[in-house]
C-alpha cells in the first residue's frame, strides 16, 4: 500500500513542479495547507478520492493522470520483487535522462567486477 502512496505523491510533485508551483501555491489552489501537500508528495498521507479530485483540479489534470506513475510501475511487474528493487525503481521514477544515464554508469561501475 505504501508504494501507491509514494507513486501518486511523486506524480503530484512532478506535475506541481512542471507547472512551476510551490507546495504552498498548490495548497492554496486546492484548499489545503502546504504541509499537507508535502505529506501527500512524500507518500505519508492516505489521501481521499475527494482530495485527489481537488488536487487534480488545482493542477488542471484529470484524476486518472495522478495514477500514471502507478501504471508505469505495474508494467515492471515488481509486486513480488524484493523491497530494495521497488525502492530503486521509485527513486528512478520521473528522473531526467541525464540522471538515468548517471545512475546506469554507477551501476555499471559497481557490477563491472562481477
Amino acid at each position: 500500500m505504501d508504494d501507491i502512496l509514494k507513486l501518486v505523491g511523486a506524480r503530484i510533485r512532478e506535475l506541481r513542479k512542471a507547472q512551476g508551483l510551490s507546495q504552498e501555491a498548490l495548497g492554496e489552489k486546492a484548499g489545503f495547507h502546504f504541509s499537507y501537500v508535502g505529506a501527500i508528495e512524500r507518500g505519508e498521507k492516505n489521501i481521499s478520492l475527494l482530495n485527489l479530485g481537488k488536487l487534480a483540479k488545482a493542477l488542471n489534470v484529470g484524476v486518472y493522470q495522478l495514477f500514471s506513475a502507478v501504471q508505469e510501475y505495474e508494467k515492471f511487474a515488481v509486486t513480488e520483487a524484493p523491497s530494495e528493487m521497488k525502492e530503486i525503481l521509485l527513486k528512478l521514477q520521473n528522473r531526467s535522462a541525464a540522471d538515468l544515464k548517471r545512475a546506469n554508469a554507477i551501476l555499471n561501475e559497481i557490477f563491472k567486477q562481477y
